[in-house]
C-alpha cells in the first residue's frame, strides 16, 4: 500500500489490516458499515487493528489521528462518520488524541466506488482544508480512512496538513484494494 504515496506524499508508514476482494466477508463487514448504519463495526475493527498493529511499534511517535473527514450533508444522512468511528477504537487502545475537526470535506462530488484512477483523484482534488491549527506539540499525525484503493482521498487530506506544517504522515485504513 505504501507504494501507491510515493512521490505523491511523504509518508513514514502505512498499513491496512486486510486486503479487501469483493464477495469476501470483509466486504460485508465494510459494506454494514458504511451503508447499513453500523458505526460499532468501525470501532470493533479500530480496536481489533490496533491491538494487532502496536506489537509492531506502528503507532511509535505519533502524536494524535486525524480520520478522514465526511461533507456535513454525507454526515447527515449516514449519521456518523465511519474512518472517525475506526479512529475511536484504535484511540482507545493507543491512547492518541483524535483531532475530529483539524481538517474538514467542503464538498462532496461523487462516490468514489466507480472511478478510474485518475477520475478519483481529480474527484478529491480541492475538496479539504484546514479547519482548525495544529497544536504546537503534534510533529507526526495517523490518518485513518476505512478503504484505500487508489489513495487519492488520503493523498488530498493529507496534503492540506502537510502543506500548512512541517509534520510526518502515517496512513493506516481497515482495507486495502487495487483499483
Amino acid at each position: 500500500m505504501a507504494k501507491l504515496f510515493w512521490g505523491q506524499l511523504p509518508i513514514e508508514r502505512a498499513a491496512a489490516f486486510f486486503y479487501y476482494e469483493s464477495h469476501a466477508e470483509m466486504a460485508n463487514i465494510i459494506y454494514q458499515l458504511k451503508y447499513k448504519g453500523h458505526p460499532e463495526i468501525g470501532l470493533v475493527m479500530g480496536r481489533m487493528m490496533a491491538k494487532e498493529f502496536q506489537f509492531a511499534g506502528f503507532f511509535d511517535g505519533i502524536d494524535g489521528i486525524v480520520p478522514v473527514p465526511l461533507t456535513k450533508n454525507r454526515f447527515r444522512s449516514r449519521g456518523y462518520n465511519q474512518s472517525m468511528e475506526i479512529a475511536k477504537g484504535v484511540s482507545e487502545i493507543t491512547g492518541l488524541p483524535v483531532y475530529e475537526h483539524l481538517v474538514v470535506r467542503t464538498v462532496f462530488n461523487a462516490s468514489q466506488t466507480r472511478k478510474s484512477r485518475w477520475d478519483r483523484k481529480e474527484n478529491v482534488e480541492q475538496v479539504f482544508k484546514l479547519h482548525q491549527q495544529l497544536p504546537p506539540h503534534v510533529r507526526h499525525l495517523l490518518i485513518i480512512d476505512d478503504v484505500v484503493t487508489t489513495g487519492a482521498t488520503m493523498i488530498a487530506c493529507s496534503h492540506q496538513l502537510v502543506e500548512n506544517k512541517a509534520i510526518k504522515i502515517s496512513i493506516l485504513s481497515l482495507c486495502f484494494t487495487k483499483s
